[in-house]
């Protein structure tokens, strides 16, 4: 029996925009996803479980994993190390699971380098006016803070160029279900069809 490989997902977007939230629906809603656990070196917080919400190594541990080649990608967040882990993402496409990676542009760049095939999806909320909205709602940050966000914000929708999909987030089922069709088309790519598929396979194979 061939080996499966389901999908590596990518889903991109500026703060404020809604992408955990509708990755959290849709991982309920499509049993075949399954959300990317980072390792980090942060320490845990109150409420979060090893190995639900994130693999908490040590600093060490941490550095050691990057000489070992064993991250797709990682990077410095605020003095914190995160990263995805080979290991993890194999895996479970090896199941034929498709795995979706919530992750920055920065990230998602280093991912594709290493992963043509990686679906790449960006998240945009639906309009600029509503995106501050958002942030001065969901934070109790300073008006600094928030224009700093903000400008972070619209540099981060520029890079939405090198996405094969944007969404705009303005209905929450609206968004989940265009979320959850785009990942179904992409089952349905020839491609990941003969991978997937023993019908497809027999069907299209050289006689």
């Amino acid at each position: 029996h061939r080996m499966k490989k389901g999908l590596l997902i990518l889903i991109s977007a500026p703060s404020g925009a809604g992408k955990t939230s509708l990755v959290n629906e849709i991982v309920v809603r499509d049993k075949n996803l399954i959300r990317s656990i980072s390792h980090t070196t942060r320490i845990k917080r109150i409420g979060e479980e090893h190995r639900k919400d994130y693999f908490f190594v040590t600093a060490t541990r941490f550095e050691e994993m990057v000489r070992d080649h064993e991250f797709i990608e990682y990077a410095e967040v605020f003095d914190n190390f995160y990263g995805t882990s080979k290991m993890f993402v194999n895996q479970y496409r090896g199941q034929g699971l498709d795995v979706i990676l919530e992750i920055d542009w920065q990230g998602a760049s280093q991912v594709q380098d290493l992963n043509p095939d990686a679906v790449s999806i960006f998240i945009v909320p639906p309009g600029k006016q509503e995106l501050e909205t958002r942030l001065i709602k969901r934070n109790k940050d300073s008006k600094e803070t928030i224009s700093r966000r903000l400008s972070q914000a619209k540099e981060d929708m520029e890079k939405a160029r090198n996405y094969n999909y944007v969404i705009v987030n303005d209905l929450f089922e609206k968004a989940a279900d265009k979320l959850l069709t785009i990942i179904a088309a992409e089952r349905l790519r020839t491609v990941n069809q003969l991978f997937n598929n023993d019908v497809v396979r027999s069907l299209l194979s050289a006689k």
